[in-house]
């Protein structure tokens, strides 16, 4: 009999995924394979453009793969007929990066709105259920509050409320940590883990805080030029001998990640015109 705690929640194998672009397809990833534990955290790093966000779009089902696998729990999302990718989505919760939450719901309307919109519990049990998950994250006496009354780390303290409302099986956090301060930094961090841990899920955390992610992380994946530079601990991770990887992590700005886009060199682009200045002269 398999053991169904042993496999992974999610898998990606061979996946490939491009956007469109004026000069044909831009490859965002390239046949990666990836595996994301159940029940523990997995952090999703690497330099901006790397496609860490358009992987979360792949497990949701707002994309589709080109090629190969994205599972759910042994399914492929991208096979899925509607009915049955929306019973997967149910299963997911999802933290935005900057809470998303709807300005004109009060904190406690907002925690309540997944439950309405797909349960048929009634108001006395929706409100017991919002009460406990703003308690979770310490927002139980905020309820009241529309979200312009409440600062940017409560603000996604309430989203993160509403991320767990239908007690999913998988959290994807989209940047949670982005312009907090020290301590909303840290209580966010911490409340990651712990709601992790307590309610035995698994969580994917897209983040470029390097301290706070490596902290709370068992498994660190690093995306770089379409694949995966590197995997594992987060120990193992910091501790790679890949250039593009040591740079990263040690956020150097000399390595395989240049500053500048690639173009032409300084001398031809400032000595001749180029032809967009041509096209403005006519």
């Amino acid at each position: 009999m398999t053991d169904i705690s042993a496999s992974p929640l999610v898998e990606f194998k061979d996946v490939t995924f491009s956007y469109p672009g004026a000069s044909g397809e831009r490859v965002i990833l390239n046949k990666i394979t990836l595996s994301v534990p159940r029940g523990k955290v997995t952090a999703l790093m690497g330099a901006s453009g790397g496609g860490k966000t358009t992987v979360l779009r792949l497990i949701g089902g707002q994309q589709t793969a080109g090629q190969g696998k994205v599972l759910f729990d042994g399914k492929n999302i991208g096979s899925m007929r509607q009915p049955e990718l929306y019973a997967a989505r149910r299963r997911m919760g999802m933290l935005f990066q900057f809470g998303a939450l709807f300005t004109d719901l009060s904190v406690f309307d907002n925690v309540a709105f997944p439950l309405r919109e797909h349960t048929s519990l009634n108001d006395e049990l929706i409100r017991d259920i919002v009460l406990m998950k703003l308690n979770a994250v310490g927002l139980r006496g905020a309820r009241h509050l529309m979200p312009s009354e409440i600062s940017g780390g409560m603000a996604r303290r309430v989203a993160l409320a509403r991320a767990i409302a239908l007690d999913p099986e998988l959290i994807m956090y989209d940047e949670p940590f982005a312009g907090l301060d020290p301590i909303s930094l840290g209580t966010a961090a911490q409340l990651i883990r712990q709601l992790n841990d307590t309610l035995g899920i698994t969580s994917m955390v897209v983040s470029h805080d390097l301290e706070e992610t490596f902290r709370i992380a068992d498994k660190v994946i690093i995306l770089a030029n379409g694949g995966i530079a590197a995997q594992g601990t987060p120990d193992e991770v910091r501790h790679s001998s890949d250039p593009l990887v040591h740079q990263f992590v040690n956020a150097l700005s000399e390595g395989p990640v240049k500053f500048h886009y690639p173009g032409a060199d300084v001398a031809t682009d400032f000595g001749n015109p180029s032809p967009d200045k041509k096209a403005n002269r006519s």
